[in-house]
């Protein structure tokens, strides 16, 4: 008996000093953001209204706590970025990032000890948010740890709205595993990808209630559902529909009970007008989409998030290039449908298992402006996104300041940029030299003007 009170006392131990380590951590991101910051002589493009306006900018707290176009007199110990007619903006947004499936290959997925896996997301994340993105809506994949991590300031990364696994049904966009395989339904076991928390195979209304519910213990923003075929998976072809309909509203149910709401993959006209009457919210994708099915999109006041593809983004083996090939270029023209409907649209880029293509990211956001100009573009990947993101309700992590904005009470968010990207996105293209500051939470992550 002793033996055994010995043990567990030292396990109790050994967990006392795992979260005194973890608190540690934690904490220097806190002290770093009560420090204030007061940004000087700026253009502020707000994240609503097209035209710049000369101001400062106080944050302190992690947040914006005023916007003035006086200068404001800097608190003791404050940190003086001067911006000398610089834009400041809101930080960028992506509506459809997958932070753990783009920063890997297939390979990495399949290997049994998951730490290279990680190892890989965790530099993803500080390069993602060194591209300028402070917030992500990640689409599929096992990323509740990381996100915990980046909100303590345990790892630097953007702000996370995670769906966890992507839903999906045997034979789905989500169902890498062999065919001669059965799936857990009939008795199989789950996929590695399963096993990881990537996606999950599920068939009929209680296996599919069971998982939405699954996610949404876990920690899920909004639940995603594959309805229809995809590029990279094997067995599912474009055209086919996924999931009935009382599977599907049973799906939007229980999210919806728990005061979030569902996201689908699809392309084609009949999975829209299939997800949109069970009650989605947010239509991924539609590359394949026609014009009344945009328009539906925009009377049941649900969101069109797509992704600007062209053949440089995705290099994909044969197969998958040719189920791709219908769809490049497809993205201007729903959007302009999207613009003439008056649907809200957001933007996104869905890069997946290549991650040497995630550079990409800045340069497909400026392609929007080939349909909204570059304001117009730039008001979806800051305000415009995070008011898809909002739409998670209570699910919503960062409820409670808003995104996406240079207002007084948002969270501190922010670009410093070089250029005019209201006039020109395309100076956001190169993050490296034109991006100068770069503030996430009220800390300061790059600084290129300092001295």
């Amino acid at each position: 008996m002793a033996r055994l009170l010995t043990r567990r006392t030292a396990l109790l131990m050994l967990a006392g000093g795992l979260a005194k380590l973890a608190s540690a951590r934690a904490q220097p991101a806190r002290e770093r953001s009560s420090k204030p910051i007061v940004i000087e002589e700026v253009r502020i493009f707000d994240g609503v209204a097209d035209r710049l306006k000369p101001g400062h900018v106080l944050v302190s707290d992690r947040k914006i706590q005023r916007v003035s176009s006086a200068p404001i007199a800097a608190p003791a110990g404050s940190t003086v970025i001067r911006g000398r007619g610089r834009v400041l903006m809101p930080g960028l947004t992506d509506a459809h990032w997958h932070m753990t499936l783009a920063a890997n290959t297939l390979a990495a997925l399949e290997r049994p000890d998951p730490g290279l896996l990680y190892a890989n997301t965790v530099a993803e994340a500080h390069r993602t948010l060194q591209r300028g993105f402070t917030t992500v809506r990640d689409m599929a994949g096992p990323t509740f740890g990381l996100k915990d991590a980046i909100d303590a300031g345990v790892v630097p990364g953007p702000r996370v709205y995670p769906s966890g696994a992507m839903i999906s049904q045997t034979a789905g966009h989500g169902d890498f595993a062999p065919p001669h395989v059965r799936p857990p339904t009939l008795g199989g076991r789950p996929s590695h990808l399963e096993d990881l928390g990537g996606v999950v195979v599920v068939n009929g209304v209680p296996e599919v209630l069971a998982a939405v519910r699954q996610q949404l213990k876990s920690g899920a923003s909004q639940i995603k559902l594959a309805v229809g075929g995809g590029v990279i998976s094997r067995f599912d072809p474009i055209d086919t529909l996924a999931f009935t309909p009382d599977e599907l509203r049973a799906a939007v149910q229980a999210a919806g009970d728990w005061g979030t709401y569902v996201a689908v993959h699809v392309y084609t006209p009949a999975g829209i007008r299939r997800a949109l009457e069970a009650g989605v919210r947010s239509i991924e994708h539609a590359h394949l989409a026609d014009e009344p099915s945009i328009r539906l999109i925009a009377e049941k006041g649900a969101w069109l998030s797509t992704q600007p593809f062209e053949p440089s983004d995705l290099p994909l083996p044969p197969e998958a290039a040719a189920k791709m090939k219908p769809m490049l270029g497809a993205w201007e023209r729903i959007l302009g449908w999207a613009r003439q409907h008056g649907a809200k649209v957001a933007f996104g880029t869905d890069l997946l298992f290549q991650p040497g293509s995630t550079s990409s990211e800045n340069a497909m956001l400026t392609r929007f402006a080939k349909v909204y100009g570059s304001a117009g573009a730039l008001r979806i990947a800051t305000s415009g996104n995070c008011e898809l993101f909002a739409a998670s309700g209570p699910r919503n992590p960062y409820r409670e300041a808003r995104i996406g904005v240079v207002q007084e009470g948002a969270w501190a968010d922010l670009l410093l940029v070089e250029g005019d990207p209201t006039q020109d996105i395309g100076v956001l293209q190169d993050h490296e030299r034109n991006l100068a500051v770069i503030i996430k939470d009220g800390n300061v992550y790059k600084n290129t003007t300092a001295g």
